[in-house]
């Protein structure tokens, strides 16, 4: 049921994106690459964030369910900053001609890539079970600081090509519609994390009532 309510919701957000949202002044049809961009970079936050909370869960209370979640929210935290990277990239080759050019939010995405490239790779590393488990979430509660400098100050002390129009340092300037669409999509977006956290029990066999 919850499968299928997500389906249709992110159908109906896509229509919208494509043929509710008008252009925008001085970025066009581009503007909706945004509308998938800026809801994947808020996931890939969230999953960081759920990261480290099931960490210090796991920490507290020594139960494999809150590690299981733990290392899964990362790995979905992972996969969606590396599509938001991608969206970011594809806006900057239609815009500025390169798909990368180190802007500041570009290479704090870049650091924050490696940090959690990193977790994974420590998790892989470490064979006894109980042991990886106090590593990582160890490693989590850590890198979890590292996010709102990376994503929300960092990249605003400095001058960046990111289109001021849309998003600045002061907050979303927004045609009403166009913020309704992107609320929609953030939910949406936010939605798809949850089902794949979900699915995630059956794939790989953990049981998340113990």
């Amino acid at each position: 049921m919850f499968f299928a309510a997500v389906v249709l919701f992110t159908a109906a957000v896509c229509g919208a994106v494509f043929f509710l949202v008008p252009p925008a002044e001085g970025l066009g049809e581009l503007v909706r690459i945004a509308f998938f961009h800026i809801p994947m970079a808020w996931v890939s936050v969230l999953a960081f964030i759920m990261n480290a909370w099931w960490a210090a869960a796991y920490l507290r209370g020594r139960r494999m369910r809150e590690d299981a979640l733990s290392a899964r929210s990362a790995r979905l935290g992972l996969i969606f900053v590396l599509l938001a990277t991608v969206s970011g990239a594809i806006f900057s080759k239609l815009t500025w001609g390169a798909y990368w050019n180190w802007d500041p939010r570009q290479t704090t995405i870049f650091v924050l890539i490696l940090i959690y490239g990193a977790y994974l790779t420590l998790r892989a590393a470490v064979s006894e079970t109980r042991q990886r488990a106090v590593v990582s979430a160890v490693y989590s509660l850590f890198s979890c600081l590292t996010v709102p400098f990376l994503v929300f100050i960092l990249p605003r002390l400095y001058f960046s090509l990111h289109p001021s129009p849309i998003l600045n340092s002061s907050g979303v300037e927004m045609d009403p519609l166009m913020l309704a669409v992107l609320a929609a999509a953030m939910l949406d977006a936010t939605l798809i994390y949850l089902l794949l956290l979900r699915r995630g029990d059956v794939l790989e066999g953990v049981d998340t009532d113990e």
